[in-house]
């Protein structure tokens, strides 16, 4: 049996490795180490667990991703789609349901690697994967109002709309100092990167305004006065797990799962198009799924590919796997040792970090440019993606998508199928299409597009002149056909036979040919009247005009 597919891509990109290239992974790490750094931390408040756990996350699942997924220079760790459904579970379970809902998405990725879905998740529609996006990203930056602003308020209501209300009634308590320190960490962000690209801003913004607020003595809220940190590795844990809890987990664990898949090989899909290179999507899922279940074992939090950090390792000179190692390693050193000078970070600078990350992961410009050239039925799908996301949860909003963007293509699909009769055309008619002459016994009937449930009612719309003795149906544009066409086919039989007309099939392609030879229905009709070519139909229709008149 082939297990190539699920191999880690570790194993080809080592090959003729050399020095040179360990420098440029070294360096790459390094530098990706310490744009995840702030990230991990803030992603972990957002989420509402501890700010080492996100560390742990980027540490363990990090080294777990590039060592065993499927991409040369993917780099895994805590992202911001993961921020909302985080929240949810730790406020409604604590960490116990967060642990066992990723172990058991690790799991769903590990099975869904194993059975070659990898290449299923590119049919899940731009609109869907835009509108969630978007919708996480408003989540995220309404999460961050609090912090940002420094108002005076208990505990933040997860739904969106309880939320904004909370927000909207406390907003008089806000402090100007915080605000100040927010909208300096949020400017640095901006404009650091005119004066370097190697140094993230938002490390940048953190040394900044924790100085500011340390020897300026600003009455600014610190991650200290809220969190109490801890430092040093991670401890390995097992969870208590019961039955009840296990059930509750089920969708929660799947929603992680699809996400982290989704998001995992998208990241590898853009790393490739810069590397010229080619991800195993299989691979990278069955690595995104063991990286998840050592996460929750260690203290962490999900985890999946980060597009940008990613992109940050590619453009660095990373191009093998070591290069995440190294990251994870690097990030393990900051974690022993200069985890405690975190408590210093204020958290109104961590809001701004956060608000970036919304605004840069919400992709407003793709929305836009939906909004204005996409057909109608793809906007409904990305604004009803995008509200349900924003409202209800992440769920809801990929299956309702997901059903309405399968209807929707149905619909399509049944509108480009149709069908149309060869009629004689006037030889002095330039625009219209020359067809091939029709014996005066036949009637012959070209048909478009897929023979599905959705389409297969054309077929009752022939009509039968009298005279006529054969009927040919031209099927090279019929790509597929399914029961439902099958079934439309054995009624024209029907029909034929009782009219006494011989029903001819031109050219049927791969896959109706395999559907009609599998019912018996290539008997039926009799192997001769099933003709590779419209030539052929009409030499068979002109001897069955023949053999009439004997």
């Amino acid at each position: 049996m082939d297990f190539n597919y699920i191999k880690p891509k570790i194993f080809t990109a080592l090959k003729n490795y050399n020095s040179e290239q360990f420098v440029k992974d070294l360096i790459s790490g390094i530098i990706v180490a310490i744009i995840a750094m702030p990230l991990s931390i803030a992603l972990a408040i957002a989420s509402g667990v501890n700010p080492e756990q996100g560390l742990y996350t980027a540490v363990v699942a990090g080294f777990f991703i590039s060592f065993l997924g499927g991409s040369r220079v993917q780099i895994g760790g805590p992202t911001a789609a993961f921020v909302v459904i985080i929240y949810g579970i730790v406020a409604q379970f604590g960490m116990a349901g967060l642990t066992v809902a990723t172990i058991m998405a690790g799991i769903m990725l590990i099975i869904m690697g194993v059975l070659r879905l990898g290449d299923f998740i590119k049919f899940i529609p731009k609109t869907i994967t835009i509108g969630f996006t978007f919708g996480i990203a408003v989540s995220i930056v309404a999460g961050q109002i609090k912090d940002f602003f420094g108002l005076e308020m208990g505990a933040v209501p997860a739904e969106f709309i309880e939320k904004m209300i909370a927000l909207g009634e406390n907003f008089h308590t806000l402090s100007l100092e915080t605000c100040m320190i927010g909208m300096l960490a949020l400017l640095i962000q901006i404009f650091w990167p005119r004066v370097s690209k190697k140094i993230p801003g938002s490390l940048v913004a953190i040394i900044v305004t924790t100085a500011i607020v340390k020897f300026g003595n600003l009455q600014v809220n610190t991650i200290g006065d809220l969190y109490s940190i801890k430092a040093g590795l991670p401890e390995f844990a097992l969870p208590q797990i019961s039955l009840d809890l296990l059930g509750q987990m089920i969708s929660p664990a799947f929603t992680i799962a699809i996400l982290a898949a989704i998001e995992s090989l998208l990241s590898c899909v853009v790393s490739d198009s810069m590397i010229g290179g080619h991800h195993s999507p299989n691979a990278e899922l069955i690595g995104q799924g063991i990286g998840n279940i050592m996460s929750a074992l260690f203290g962490g939090i999900p985890a999946t590919g980060a597009i940008a950090r990613t992109a940050a390792n590619v453009k660095n000179g990373g191009r093998t796997p070591v290069a995440g190692m190294i990251h994870a390693g690097t990030l393990l050193l900051i974690l022993v040792f200069l985890m405690p000078y975190a408590s210093l970070i204020p958290m109104s600078c961590l809001a701004a970090i956060l608000i970036m990350v919304g605004y840069n992961m919400s992709g407003w410009r793709s929305v836009v440019n939906i909004i204005k050239t996409a057909p109608k039925s793809d906007i409904a799908v990305l604004l009803i993606t995008l509200f349900l996301t924003v409202l209800f949860d992440l769920v809801m909003a990929i299956k309702f998508g997901m059903i309405l963007a399968a209807f929707l293509f149905l619909k399509r699909m049944s509108d480009i199928s149709n069908m149309r009769q060869w009629v004689d055309k006037s030889i002095d008619d330039k625009n219209s299409e020359t067809l091939k002459p029709v014996p005066d016994n036949a009637l012959v009937y070209e048909i478009f597009g897929a023979l599905f449930f959705g389409a297969s009612t054309g077929l009752s719309k022939i009509v039968f002149d009298e005279g006529k003795n054969v009927l040919v149906l031209r099927m090279r544009n019929v790509p597929a056909m399914d029961i439902s066409g099958l079934e439309a086919l054995e009624e024209l039989l029907k029909l034929c036979k009782k009219r006494g007309i011989n029903l001819i099939l031109s050219h049927v392609n791969e896959q109706p040919m395999k559907v009609m030879e599998k019912a018996g229905f290539i008997e039926k009709i009799g192997r001769e009247n099933c003709c590779d070519n419209i030539d052929k139909s009409l030499e068979r229709a002109e001897s069955l005009k023949i053999s009439r008149s004997c």
